[in-house]
This record gives C-alpha cells, structure tokens and sequence, in this order.
C-alpha cells in the first residue's frame, strides 16, 4: 500500500478543517438564514448550537479519523468495529448528495463574478438571476465550478488541499474585513446591526420549535459536520496533537467568519433595499437582495467582485473537502489513482447536480433534504457509536495531545451519550414534520 500523506504542519490541518467549515453556509446561507428566522433570535439560538453541540460532534470525528488513519468507511474497520461502518458510509453518501447541488451554487457565484465586473445585474437583478440560475448558463458554470474542485483535489493532500486552503482562508478574511469596514459607513448600518445583534428573548421563546431545525441544520452544514469531512482530514493528522485545541480553534473562526459576513450583509440591505428583503426567503432572494445592494451603490462593481471572490473562495475551500470523502475511499479501497478517481466521481455528482439547474425548487428539496433529515441523522449515528459502542476507545484518543484531563473526556463522553442523541431526536423529528409538509404541499416540484 502507498504510504499516506499527512499535513505539512498543524496549522495546514486547521486551515483545511476552517476551510471545509467556512462555505457558502457562512456567508451566504447564514446571514439569509438569520434574517428569515428572527434575526438575532435565530443568531442566539445558532451559537448554542454550534458550541453544545457543534464543537462535541466534532469530536467525534476527530477521535474516529485520527485512530483510524484511514478513510472514513475503512476507519471504523480500524479502530475493531467494521460492523459500523455503515455510519461512515452514510456521511459519504450526504457528501455527495451535498456537492451535487452545491456546486449547482457555486457557478452562480462565477455568473456573479462576471456580472460584478460588467455590471450585468444592476438594471435588473431578478431579470438577471433568472438568466444565470437555471437553463445552459447554470448547467455550464456548474461544469466549470465542478472542474475547478476535481482538479484541486486530484493535486493531493498536500499540494492542492493544503495550498488552496492556506491561500484562501487568509483572503476570505482580509476581504470580509474590508467589506465590514465599508459597511460600517453605510446610512443605515446601526439599524443593521441592530437586527443582528439586538435579540428578542420573546422571539425566541415564541418561535423555538420552528427555529431549532435550521439552526441545528445551519451549525451542521457551516462546520462540515455528518459529511464525514473531519473523519478524513483527521485521519491525516499527527498523533500528539491536541484534538480540542484544533477543534476549538476551527470553531471559533468559522463562526468568527460567518458573524463577519453578517457584518457586511445586513448593513448591506439596511442601508439599500431594506431588511424585509432579506427575510423573504428562498435561494433565489439572498443572490438578489444582495445584487440589488450592490447594484444601487458607487463602485458597485468593485464592491460586488470583490464580495463575491469572497463567496467563491468559501465555496471551494468546502467543496474540496466534500469530493474528497470519497475520493480517499475509492483510492485507498480499490487502488485506483485519485486523479482518476477525482475526475470520475466529480463527473458523477455534475451529473447528479443537473436537475437543480432546471429551477430553483429543486435546489431547495436537495437543501432541505440535507437540513433537516441527513444531516440529523447523520450526526446522531455518529453520538450513539462515539456515546455507547466505542465509548474508552475514544475516551483515551481525545486526551492524547492534550492538557485537559479526564475529567474533560469523562464529561464529552457523557453530553455525547445523553444530551446529544436527545437533541438530535428532538430536531430530527421537527425536521422530517417539515420537510413533509413541503412534499405534501407540492412545494418542491
């Protein structure tokens, strides 16, 4: 067997981890999420959940991949429980369901890189969306988007996985922080900021149960949680490493970046077409609202190239790590080349992607299908190995490398066996009552 590569430097791993964490999720979905769902209530609601049960979870797939060393499916095998390796399966099955129509997404982000610099969507930002969301245009920058992810990818760990990310993370932050910065001078801005940061604990209160599943969903999907992801990059990673370090470090900037982009988008549209907008809903409406923003403003151009490099960047740095789950188990289970593999399989999910360039509702299905079912189930195999199966295997893999003792380990492992799954059950069942409703309204097709 071919030796396997590994991370040039902690700092490489952080970076990819960060890098499959902050996507179109962050800057895209999150800021739209928050405004349709209350605003700083969602927000609230939204951080507990990535740090109760974000930051546990992410242990678990850290302990699984590290004592492994293998790709997800074949780490199970690794660690004596083959027989649960249906679990690491199953992530790679919601990865590439999730790149099929991500990437779908991500050529939009390309059409709106060239209608920044032309100025193609500033007389009519609907008429525009239109054109590029769907039909050929669509089914072309979907091609592109997806070509651009198989090549990174088939460059290997190290030299595309790891040199993407080191280059992209650092730009996505340098360019929020400018567009924050601008944004703060915008008439309007305080009100804002307001929305964001201002919550209504009756909001909350009033609206728990139909906000939880997409928080839940949205804490997921921004730190690449139930894909498998962080199984595989953590397979690549030393042995002395401290696992709540890196997982605390990956936590923090991911959110730190999805609260930044929130900084941009909300005095955005408080200061141009208004915040109603951007609580509509919809795929659709958020590449919209934030075009017509951009489209009302001097130096709409440069302004809207340069947000939407951002976009393009957050979503490679995720859809890299989505296509290599399982790109590492082929190559590593049948031999086959990871160029080969990556060029095969990326061709594969394009065309699994194709009908979400028919229409938008179907995009919406795919994402909801991921939200509010996969996702939660995808995580809750995941607590109920890591809480009841393997329980001390992976006890003593969290505290090597690290500082914080057993009395850490002892409580992660107890929160991942009760309050996890309890949760998780709670959200999942929510999620399938909704997602049901939308099938039986005839909302997705």
């Amino acid at each position: 067997m071919a030796q396997r590569e590994t991370w040039t430097s902690r700092i490489g791993f952080i970076f990819a981890a960060v890098g499959s964490a902050v996507g179109l999720g962050n800057i895209w979905s999150f800021p739209f999420q928050t405004a349709s769902n209350g605003g700083a209530a969602f927000l609230v609601v939204y951080l507990a959940a990535v740090f109760l049960i974000g930051f546990p979870t992410m242990m678990i797939e850290f302990v699984i991949g590290r004592r492994g060393e293998r790709n997800p499916v074949e780490a199970f095998k690794q660690i004596g429980h083959g027989q649960w390796s249906f679990t690491g399966g199953f992530g790679l099955f919601c990865s590439l369901v999730t790149l099929a129509f991500y990437s779908v997404v991500g050529g939009w982000v390309l059409s709106y890189i060239l209608g920044s610099a032309t100025g193609a969507y500033f007389g009519d930002p609907t008429t525009f969306f239109g054109s590029v969301a769907e039909g050929p245009t669509a089914i072309g920058t979907h091609a592109v988007f997806m070509a651009l992810t198989i090549g990174i990818v088939a460059l290997g760990v190290t030299d595309g996985i790891e040199r993407a990310t080191k280059f992209m993370i650092p730009a996505i932050i340098a360019l929020l922080v400018g567009l924050g910065v601008w944004a703060a001078t915008l008439d309007g801005a305080s009100a804002g900021y307001s929305y964001y940061l201002s919550p209504d604990f009756g909001v909350i209160v009033e609206n728990f149960w139909s906000i939880v599943p997409p928080a839940m969903g949205q804490a997921f999907f921004t730190l690449s949680l139930g894909f498998s992801v962080m199984i595989a990059y953590a397979s690549y990673l030393g042995r002395d490493d401290s696992l709540p370090a890196d997982g605390g470090a990956i936590v923090v900037v991911n959110t730190l970046i999805a609260l930044l982009a929130g900084f941009v988008v909300f005095p955005l549209l408080s200061s141009t077409i208004g915040l109603a907008e951007a609580g509509s809903g919809g795929a659709g409406t958020a590449f919209i609202a934030i075009a017509s923003g951009f489209g009302s403003l001097p130096a709409g151009e440069i302004l809207g190239i340069s947000f939407f490099v951002v976009l393009l960047f957050a979503a490679l740095s995720s859809s890299i790590s989505l296509l290599e789950v399982p790109v590492s188990y082929v190559s590593e289970n049948y031999g086959y080349g990871r160029s080969t593999t990556a060029v095969v399989l990326g061709l594969g999910i394009f065309l699994v992607g194709v009908p979400a360039t028919f229409g938008t509702t179907w995009l919406d299905f795919y994402n909801d299908l991921v939200f509010e079912l996969l996702l939660p189930v995808a995580v809750l195999m995941l607590a109920i190995f890591a809480g009841w199966i393997a329980d001390t295997d992976l006890v003593d893999e969290l505290g090597r490398g690290s500082s914080l003792g057993s009395s850490f380990a002892t409580g992660w492992l107890w929160w991942v066996r009760v309050v996890i799954p309890i949760v998780l059950l709670m959200t999942l069942y929510l999620g399938i009552q909704s997602l049901s409703e939308g099938l039986s309204s005839g909302a997705y097709f």
